[in-house]
């Protein structure tokens, strides 16, 4: 034991002897610094002697209000008890034993004599992570052309970087399609696309920024906005307003002439037992200088006591322009609902409903709009699902869905079903049967798969193998189409963050017959938290 060990130790035996028999309380004071819908950002002179998992009260009624949930030298995170409302600069309080401060200041002595600083812990912590893959796709055929494509992939996630209050994210991909004797020398053979890019700036844990291509979560139906983002939070409550332009229809660049603005209101909760999230907004989109489309949105999800899924969406246009008459008539564009229900580990439940209309953007499709109108049908669906686990390493799976205009024309109806078997004796891996059948105006269609995957070598090398046969019955033919599959799949693990994957598969018709080899190589990299 070192001298500067002696020292501590002599000290706080004399700081025990000096405390012993005191219990009176004394009280460590606090000021909250931030709130977020989560968290509540608490600061004090020292943390020393508070506990993860204990309580503070707030100060002007004297009521537990926070739970610690994690903490620095000077920094106290917490998350707030039942309903506490609670602000920025309130005062809270933490009530400790008098020896247990003559204890803390005996330690804080003796770090003062080694003079030992300690880091306060940053706010926000860096974390790094992205995917870049090279895939390959190509079809040799006996009686057509030969087709392939390349295409490139990829994301980029670099959250707070340097522990500062910007974040980057960034997803885009690129494709080639090799041209073949039937390929019109007009057509375009290589496309990139930018599905993501966008910075993010936090001024403070309730209030962010973003800038770039960003889809917003809290409105998934306006899909990607170039331009400038914001979000606020009040407690529970959040607000968000968004200026931007649509990407062009075509072929997915930033046009200027497609402005858009518009915003929302939302609320979320979140307990031990629920989480919901709920949101409504509004937005205008423009084509140069007039109006395209004008509309509200609603957007629900939310988790019940870890068994209840609930989500729901819709959408009602405000705005039309017919024969250069403008109206503020509602229609009621999309609507979806869908709820899953969790008995047990081994038996769930899933039910939605949606019901769509063709989206008119009356100065983009001027010349089709009488056409639009005409077949302004809501094509809707239904669909149920269930899962069962009888036996252990037996799972069981069942699905049906309806599709059909409201004239009940364009109707199909598919039913699916699955059986699966994990760790088989001897040979080991999982096996799965399924069978599919769809029937519509024109067609019907049966299809019966096997599938079997195993690993061959352990956190290496893992393979697939399956047959497919299909059946097509079109009602306007005496004759059926039957196909056969025969595929096979291998991915090879060289590190824990480089894949290469490679899969063949044959088709056959009549005397027709298709190879397919599809090959992929993926890299991912990330860095922790520092």
């Amino acid at each position: 034991m070192n001298y500067r060990s002696v020292f501590i130790f002599i000290f706080l035996i004399v700081a025990s002897f000096r405390t012993y028999g005191q219990g009176t309380e004394q009280k460590l004071n606090g000021e909250v610094t931030f709130v977020t819908s989560n968290n509540v950002y608490v600061k004090f002179d020292n943390t020393g002697d508070i506990n993860i998992g204990d309580s503070l009260q707030l100060t002007k009624d004297n009521s537990a209000c926070l739970i610690v949930t994690n903490k620095s030298s000077r920094s106290i995170v917490c998350s707030k008890i039942d309903n506490c409302e609670i602000s920025k600069g309130d005062k809270v309080s933490y009530s400790i034993k008098a020896q247990a401060i003559v204890a803390v200041e005996a330690i804080e002595v003796a770090e003062e004599e080694m003079v030992i600083l300690e880091e306060e812990e940053p706010l926000y912590k860096e974390k790094i992570k992205g995917r870049i893959s090279v895939s390959s796709y190509n079809n040799i055929s006996s009686d057509r052309d030969n087709r392939s494509r390349l295409m490139t992939r990829f994301s980029f996630n670099a959250s707070h970087v340097r522990n500062s209050k910007f974040s980057f994210e960034t997803y885009m991909n690129y494709r080639y399609k090799f041209p073949t004797q039937e390929t019109s020398t007009t057509l375009q053979q290589s496309f990139f696309r930018i599905y993501n890019l966008a910075i993010r700036f936090d001024a403070d844990p309730t209030l962010s920024f973003t800038l770039g291509r960003k889809i917003n979560s809290k409105a998934w139906s306006l899909g990607a906005i170039d331009g400038l983002q914001a979000e606020k939070f009040f407690g529970k409550t959040y607000v968000g307003a968004i200026v931007g332009f649509r990407p062009d229809i075509y072929d997915y660049s930033v046009n200027t002439n497609l402005f858009e603005y518009g915003a929302y209101l939302g609320r979320l909760t979140k307990t031990d037992n629920i989480y919901s999230e709920a949101t409504l907004g509004y937005v205008e989109q423009k084509n140069g200088s007039q109006i395209d489309r004008r509309y509200t949105f609603f957007q629900f999800s939310s988790t019940l006591y870890r068994k209840w899924n609930l989500f729901s969406s819709f959408e009602l246009d405000l705005y039309s322009k017919i024969n250069g008459e403008s109206a503020t008539d509602a229609r009621l564009t999309n609507m979806f609902a869908s709820v899953r229900y969790r008995f047990s580990r081994k038996f769930d439940v899933y039910l939605s409903y949606d019901s769509r209309k063709r989206i008119i953007y009356y100065e983009t499709f001027q010349s089709e709009i009488e056409r639009m109108l005409d077949d302004d049908l809501a094509r809707q669906g239904v669909r149920g699902r269930i899962n069962v686990k009888p036996i252990k390493y037996v799972n069981i799976g069942f699905s049906y869905s309806k599709r059909f205009e409201s004239d009940m024309q364009n109707k199909s109806d598919n039913i699916y079903a699955y059986a699966s078997l994990s760790k088989i004796p001897i040979v080991e891996g999982r096996f799965v049967v399924s069978y599919n059948l769809n029937k519509s105006n024109y067609l019907e269609s049966n299809i019966l798969a096997f599938r079997y995957s195993r690993t061959i070598i352990k956190k290496k090398l893992n393979s697939e193998f399956y047959y497919r046969v299909v059946n097509y019955t079109y009602r306007n033919s005496v004759s059926d189409l039957l196909q056969n599959y025969f595929g096979a799949n291998f991915s090879y693990n060289i590190n824990r963050r480089l894949l290469f994957s490679v899969s063949g598969e044959l088709s056959t018709f009549n005397t027709e017959n298709n190879y397919r080899i599809y090959a992929k190589i993926a890299k991912r990299f990330y860095a922790k938290e520092k």
